[in-house]
């Protein structure tokens, strides 16, 4: 792992050139290190960038996942504000899904079934009755085929083919996913897909974040916004319903900041059926542009974070399933409600809800969504 204040600049290739070029430390870069080995041999490796504001964010090519993220508080000291591992063998086994690229269909499919262009597609049950994040091995256990894309800012391209019928889903899918670290202090998730048959996708990122640090205690008195008026209730599969519901007079209201732990444990079927929160959120914005989905707030440490998208919709989730037997990077430990995630998506089970904005990919499409962590400081 390469720490904050012991930064290799540059990106370093194999024969150890600089993609940085001139023999000079640059301010800004990206650096590349060997993150352990899959059980068949091959490398896998991580890529550092940072920015010149001293942002630095850790990524591996085993499923795309986000390993490290340090930002400044108030008064400029660094902390790493994601979960995760030190090296890559705990992500080889059963955790969930720290940091990682979802797909092909992140979120659930009630039952694993669809039906696209009159054919009922069947996928593998990986979270009974429901699947889940793209089946058995889905896009968070794939290796990911990795370019470094050098200057200001720098980024990581990652690229996979998923093959026709991978995990059922039709269709030869080339997906590519681009993160950028920009010195606006936003990390930047660019993601592209296209087909050769008629598929359904829905990337997204599953970070989970806690702005006081990783495993610094629990995240209820974060204060929470989400920029939306609307959000999808669930049965007790935790399937949408199909009903858009209004936030109105619920728990689930963050249009104005609201501590995450304000309301979570109240007396409400939604929340208890989840645990605490776990739910779709509908937007408040038209069109595929850019917009402000959410903005995160730890009191304490005045480390603040927007996610912007082209989605419609977030799903926040509490951690509420955390359970404190993983134990993650420095030998800390995760407990219930260590973390938060916004994951910016389409809808949970779209492809069985025509009122639920379509994911239906179609050969001469391309697939084109934006998601934009923005970090900065309140007084």
């Amino acid at each position: 792992m390469i720490w904050p204040g012991n930064f290799a600049l540059g990106f370093m290739l194999e024969g150890g050139s600089s993609l940085a070029g001139g023999g000079k430390t640059p301010k800004t870069g990206i650096t590349k290190s060997v993150f352990g080995k899959m059980p068949d041999g091959r490398k896998m490796n991580l890529y550092t960038l940072r920015n010149r504001n001293g942002i630095q964010v850790e990524i591996t090519n085993y499923g795309g996942k986000i390993v490290s993220l340090w930002v400044p508080d108030r008064n400029g000291n660094l902390a790493d504000v994601v979960l995760g591992f030190n090296n890559l063998a705990p992500y080889l086994g059963n955790e969930p899904h720290f940091g990682t690229l979802i797909g092909r269909f992140g979120n659930r499919i009630a039952g694993g079934r669809f039906t696209l262009e009159g054919v009922e597609i069947q996928l593998p049950l990986n979270r009974p009755p429901n699947t889940l994040h793209g089946g058995m091995e889905g896009f968070d256990r794939k290796v990911w085929t990795a370019r470094g894309i050098p200057g200001n800012p720098p980024g990581i391209e990652l690229t996979y083919v998923s093959p026709d019928g991978e995990e059922k889903f039709p269709g030869n899918l080339a997906a590519k996913a681009v993160y950028t670290l920009t010195d606006s202090n936003e990390l930047r998730l660019d993601y592209t897909a296209s087909t050769d048959k008629t598929t359904i996708v829905n990337l997204t990122n599953h970070s989970y974040f806690n702005l006081a640090g990783h495993g610094n205690g629990d995240i209820l008195g974060h204060l929470m916004m989400i920029n939306a008026d609307q959000f999808t209730p669930t049965d007790s599969a935790q399937i949408p319903t199909g009903e858009i519901r209004s936030v109105a007079s619920t728990p689930f209201d963050f249009r104005e900041p609201t501590a995450i732990g304000a309301r979570i444990d109240q007396d409400d079927p939604q929340l208890k059926s989840g645990r605490g929160y776990d739910h779709n959120f509908v937007l408040n914005h038209d069109g595929h542009d850019l917009a402000l989905a959410a903005r995160a707030v730890d009191p304490t440490s005045g480390r603040a974070m927007e996610v912007l998208t082209t989605q419609p919709g977030v799903q926040f989730y509490t951690g509420n399933f955390l359970d404190g037997s993983l134990r993650g990077k420095e030998g800390k430990t995760y407990p219930r409600r260590s973390a938060f995630c916004l994951e910016t998506q389409h809808f949970p089970d779209a492809p069985n809800h025509p009122n639920f904005p379509s994911t239906v990919l179609k050969p001469g499409e391309t697939y084109q969504e934006t998601a934009i962590f923005r970090f900065s400081t309140t007084a």
